[in-house]
């Protein structure tokens, strides 16, 4: 898959970030401050979720302090589904029930061992076909129109 990766600070698990996607057989376009690019939240997080609606990339992560921030500016283009992991069973949820396009991490919170639980479970993660989540979805669609 490609994913569009943002951080707006180098701190705690950041530097690894590529790597480790990159380690799951994935590619990466990197946004903020794992770019040496523009690190501001808001601008780095909202790029990264805007290569997700117009097709550059299939997923993003978007990472801040507290991932609040990443996820907000995220959540705020058409379309995206970002949510806030702080856990693999999060992360696997976030993907069966939201489908969720965007995986918003803390720098803060997240560990390196509790990084690759994430990680994997995000990617291994898959929309569920029942009835009300796809209704869910579907709403979540006509509320933006």
């Amino acid at each position: 898959m490609r994913i569009s990766l943002a951080s707006d600070s180098l701190d705690g698990v950041a530097p690894i970030l590529v790597s480790e996607i990159e380690a799951r057989g994935h590619t990466v376009t990197a946004y903020g401050a794992v770019a040496d690019d523009r690190a501001d939240w808001a601008w780095c997080c909202s790029r990264a979720a805007l290569d997700v609606v117009s097709g550059v990339a299939d997923q993003a992560v978007v990472c801040c302090w507290t991932g609040t921030g990443a996820s907000i500016a995220a959540n705020k283009v058409r379309g995206v589904r970002a949510a806030l992991c702080v856990d693999a069973a999060t992360a696997e949820g976030a993907r069966r029930w939201n489908d969720a396009n965007v995986l918003a991490l803390s720098l803060r919170l997240t560990s390196t061992p509790l990084l690759g639980e994430i990680l994997d479970a995000w990617f291994a993660g898959s929309v569920s076909p029942e009835e009300t989540d796809v209704a869910n979805i579907a709403y979540l669609s006509e509320i933006e129109n």
